[in-house]
């Protein structure tokens, strides 16, 4: 593991380094530019943020690959860099000018392919049409998931980095030096812009930024390889290591479906996050018990990487088990709030 630690080593100080030093530079264009997220009622934000901190999660992602970067699977990498480039762009697009809900998600089915073309794929079941169907699922909700994620100041980025570090370790274990250069890569352009957008912040990384954050985990989480284990037990990893984005989505999606709602375009203060607000706790203690959460799930997903298939199967049933009581929780907690606010007899969630 000698060379490749140095390798992610190098990978992370360089996005790091660049993205500590072009998010400020990113945050004073983005006025000149109209790339701004403006405050309404369904926002924390109270003034006009700059969010074009995407683009220098981006580039420092992509200067670090091309500085530092590996040599391994030069075919697989670039097809990787142009889908994540390809979902960028949409998400660009849509934090200047606004873009179609259909149009967006094109974009990622497209981006997906580019993956599938070159060989990233899904290859957990003996049916190829059902591979490229759960391919396609798991790129496409995770990109959306991460995208629902950024919510609140430092919280995307925070959960993206915690992913992206336990990828780091569980590459490192395994030897794969081009899924951990990704994840090292991810990891350093996160926590630089992170010093930026943690609460209070002063830019958002927008679409651009979370489309492709959300976009990179999913392939790196496809990427991983687990050769000491079965993969009846191993799919479970990367789910587990982005279970906290996927349980935010569920939980959004389905108390929006049962309030009659479009659950991928009403908006709303209703994620994980805001819920936690509505409990007692500030935005950064929501922010940094999410922390925890995704810190938790990932020491759970390299137990997995050992575990028995009986072993796997218990734990994988507790930590859903376990989510299918917190989402039933946190809605209650939702439809109480609500009701009271709607009767008169509460205090609106707090903002502070």
């Amino acid at each position: 593991m000698g060379n490749g630690g140095s390798i992610y080593m190098l990978v992370f100080g360089c996005a790091l380094v660049f993205a500590i030093g072009v998010t400020p530079v990113m945050r004073r264009v983005a006025p000149h530019l109209g790339v701004m997220d403006q405050p309404s009622a369904r926002k924390v934000h109270r003034r006009p943020m700059p969010r074009l901190g995407g683009a220098a999660i981006y580039g420092a992602f992509i200067l670090a690959l091309m500085l530092m970067g590996t040599r391994y699977n030069i075919h697989e990498l670039v097809s990787i860099l142009l889908g994540a480039t390809l979902v960028s762009f949409f998400g660009l697009w849509d934090d200047r000018w606004g873009l179609r809900p259909l149009l967006k998600l094109g974009g990622q089915i497209l981006a997906t392919l580019v993956l599938i073309y070159s060989g990233v794929r899904v290859n957990v079941f003996p049916w190829p049409a059902l591979n490229l169907g759960v391919t396609i699922l798991w790129v496409v909700g995770i990109t959306n998931a991460m995208n629902l994620m950024d919510n609140m100041d430092g919280l995307a980025g925070g959960v993206g980095a915690t992913a992206a570090a336990f990828f780091v370790l569980l590459a490192a274990m395994n030897g794969q030096y081009l899924v951990g250069a990704l994840a090292a890569a991810l990891l350093g352009a996160c926590l630089g812009f992170l010093l930026y957008n943690f609460n209070p912040a002063s830019i958002f990384m927008g679409d651009t930024g979370a489309l492709f954050l959300g976009f990179m985990l999913a392939a790196v989480g496809i990427k991983l390889r687990f050769p000491a284990n079965v993969d009846i037990v191993t799919w479970m990893v990367p789910v587990m290591t982005l279970g906290l984005p996927i349980f935010d989505t569920t939980l959004v999606v389905i108390s929006r479906l049962r309030r009659g709602l479009n659950p991928l375009t009403a908006p709303g203060k209703d994620h994980t996050s805001h819920r936690l607000v509505m409990l007692g706790l500030t935005q950064r203690e929501a922010v940094m018990a999410l922390y925890l959460v995704s810190g938790a799930l990932g020491v759970i997903a390299i137990f997995l990487t050992q575990a028995t298939v009986m072993e796997g199967y218990i734990v994988g049933a507790t930590v859903a088990l376990v989510g299918l009581l917190a989402l039933w929780k946190m809605e209650q907690v939702y439809i109480s709030k609500t009701h009271s606010q709607e009767v008169g007899q509460g205090e609106p969630a707090r903002e502070d």
